[in-house]
Formats: structure tokens, C-alpha cells, sequence
């Protein structure tokens, strides 16, 4: 759901880097595999502050640097029909527009200028979640359509 880049100010608020939107709107964070109650956030300069529960210092925020956000499945919206998480894709077949398979969907992660799906296959293939490369997810028949070579 995101990454906490650092510290904000020194009364323990954390600074994360590129949040979904949904994890403002979320009661209960998981950080560093401890889970910790949100008491309020904020929107900064493209970032989202967060006060823990439990983290009241600088020193306490910059312990959680680096670490990954992650929240329950359950205390997300319904994704809106045609919307879906990228946790979702995790497991479903990519196929190029020719119809030949490239691999599985083994995790998608943020390189710092976009997402990336890593693929499982005969081989593993890193292709950037960019428009100009996925064209279709289909996620009923578990199938993503991508313009990319087999051979790339």
C-alpha cells in the first residue's frame, strides 16, 4: 500500500511514499510486522502523513523507514466495477496480442518511475505496467494482454 520514506516533525508522524489511495481511509496499519492503529493522516507534497499509535518521537518514525505499508484485505472499498488492486493480478496468466504465453504474474513492485510485473514462466520477464504495454486485464478468466514480444 506504500513505504515509509521517513520522518515528519518530531512528534512521531510518518512520512509515506507513494500511497493507494484506500490506506488514508484505513484503521489499522501493518509495519515491520507489527500492526499499529492510525489516529489521524494528512496529505503533503504528494506524500501521506500518518500519526501511529505507539510512535511519539522522531527517533521512533525513523525506525520505520523503508519499511512497507501493508492493511488487511478486508478494510479496503470494493474496488468499482472495471477497477481492481494490483494484488489481485498476483497468479494470472499474461499473454501477448498474438495469444502466446509469456508467464504468471509472480509480483508486481514499484521501480520508483512505475510499477512492474515480474512474470514466472520458461524464464523471468520484468515488463512495466504502462499503458502502452498492458492492454487488457481480464480478471474473471484470470488473464492479462500485453503488447510484448515472446522473444523480448
Amino acid at each position: 500500500m506504500g513505504r515509509v520514506a521517513g520522518h515528519y516533525g518530531v512528534r512521531g508522524w510518518i512520512r509515506v511514499q507513494r500511497p493507494e489511495a484506500a490506506l488514508a481511509d484505513c484503521g489499522r496499519w501493518w509495519i515491520g510486522g507489527q500492526e499499529y492503529p492510525v489516529e489521524e493522516t494528512k496529505q503533503h507534497s504528494g506524500a501521506l502523513l500518518a500519526k501511529l499509535t505507539g510512535i511519539d518521537s522522531r527517533e521512533a518514525a525513523l525506525k520505520l523507514k523503508g519499511s512497507e505499508v501493508a492493511v488487511q484485505r478486508e478494510s479496503l472499498p470494493v474496488p468499482e466495477q472495471g477497477k481492481y488492486y494490483l494484488t489481485d493480478l498476483v497468479g494470472l496468466e499474461v499473454v501477448n496480442e498474438q495469444g502466446q504465453a509469456l508467464g504468471v504474474v509472480r509480483r508486481i513492485f514499484s521501480n520508483g518511475a512505475q510499477d512492474v510485473m515480474e512474470l514466472a514462466g520458461d524464464r523471468t520477464r520484468l515488463l512495466p505496467w504502462v499503458a502502452a504495454v498492458v492492454k487488457e486485464v481480464d480478471l474473471p478468466n484470470r488473464r492479462v494482454k500485453v503488447e510484448w514480444g515472446a522473444d523480448w
